[in-house]
């Protein structure tokens, strides 16, 4: 079975923390810059989630807004908006929503007492699934994998986000503060049930942005904590990288030993034979802070390569990074794959996380398919 998706929650709020106010017009937190940002996150995601009750009161459009990055999507072979998603626990929609013009796959997940009620309403504006009773996020997430959705972008409502935090459902939020109060009680907050484990399981703050007036904070969530939060960022910094039939894709994050991100990189992403590691190494030239800091990798740094002199274990160990943290474990296709033994023999301390090595491997599937090569535990 593939792996669930991506989650990432989108969010903007008041500077006390209402998502709207009780007024019947629709309150605008988003300047310029954050309706940009978010246009740009929408363009890196396979399907964009709202609840039935954002729809009714919204009717967004889910659409990517700028021309160049749809183009840039087509030019990767994919849609030029992503998929729609949505669920119901009623079936209470209206077919002429934005929702449901045509353009994009539109995926409507039921509680099983909806669905007939949603059947009747919808008929074949959309693809109705039974999501069980009551409706499962888990069953969702595991059907959209199925569907080769691999990054589900969630921007509403107000309970869904708090289904999916209390649920650990999410990996990473985007959290974007308006410089005004809202102060009213009636107003929508973000509804998270109660999780007890919340409070010993703080997320990882991973970037802050200042975007006009507004503050953008991006928190890492999910099991492991920030070794396995910063790894999973890492993979799927994996998946903006240009195609490639003879290399692999690979995210890389460093981060220094207060936490503090320094340089993020992926594959191909400045020149044509970038590795992701010398790509962040390269942002950050020579800084104190190497000395001290982590370097991510969905791969394990190259022990062995043709483009260039210098290997990534090679720049690793010259600028001094101590510890090195990587998910998947190079399979034998362009050479032996023993970065983390040279590395270990440098001194480096190599930490390996198997369990996220499925998820690094999905993104280079093609590779390992053509080559007859798949992944296994190591002794296995």
């Amino acid at each position: 079975m593939p792996p669930r998706p991506y989650v990432l929650l989108s969010c903007a709020t008041s500077a006390d923390g209402y998502l709207d106010d009780a007024s019947p017009r629709r309150l605008i937190l988003s300047g310029p810059g954050d309706l940009d940002r978010v246009d740009g996150v929408r363009a890196g995601f396979d399907a964009i989630l709202v609840g039935a009750g954002t729809i009714r009161a919204d009717d967004p459009r889910l659409l990517i807004r700028d021309p160049r990055r749809r183009a840039r999507r087509a030019a990767r072979g994919l849609p030029e908006d992503p998929a729609r998603v949505t669920l119901t626990a009623t079936g209470d929609l209206d077919p002429r929503a934005r929702f449901f013009t045509p353009g994009a796959p539109r995926l409507v997940y039921c509680a099983t007492p909806a669905l007939a009620a949603a059947r009747a309403r919808l008929q074949d504006t959309a693809v109705l699934i039974d999501a069980g009773d009551p409706l499962s996020l888990d069953f969702l997430l595991s059907d959209l994998s199925e569907r080769a959705i691999l990054r589900l972008l969630v921007e509403g409502g107000a309970r869904v986000l708090g289904e999916f935090l209390a649920r650990d459902l999410a990996d990473e939020l985007h959290l974007a503060v308006a410089p005004f109060f809202v102060a009213d009680p009636a107003a929508p907050r973000l509804d998270v049930p109660p999780n007890p484990s919340r409070p010993d399981n703080p997320m990882t703050l991973a970037e802050v942005r200042r975007l006009d007036d507004m503050v953008v904070s991006t928190y890492l969530l999910g099991p492991g904590g920030p070794d396995h939060r910063f790894l999973r960022w890492a993979v799927e910094l994996s998946r903006l990288c240009p195609p490639s039939p003879s290399a692999f894709s690979v995210g890389a994050v460093i981060v220094a030993e207060d936490g503090q991100v320094l340089a993020t990189g992926f594959s191909r992403e400045q020149e044509e034979h970038d590795h992701a590691e010398e790509v962040a190494l390269r942002k950050l030239g020579p800084d104190w802070r190497l000395k001290r800091a982590t370097l991510y990798s969905s791969l394990v740094p190259c022990g062995a390569r043709s483009s260039r002199p210098m290997t990534c274990v090679q720049h690793i160990v010259a600028a001094g990074i101590p510890r090195v943290v990587f998910a998947w474990r190079e399979p034998a296709l362009f050479t032996a794959g023993v970065g983390a033994e040279q590395l270990s023999a440098a001194g480096v301390k190599v930490i390996e996380v198997p369990e996220l090595a499925a998820r690094a491997q999905a993104v280079n599937a093609h590779l390992v398919g053509q080559h007859g090569t798949s992944w296994a535990p190591p002794g296995v």
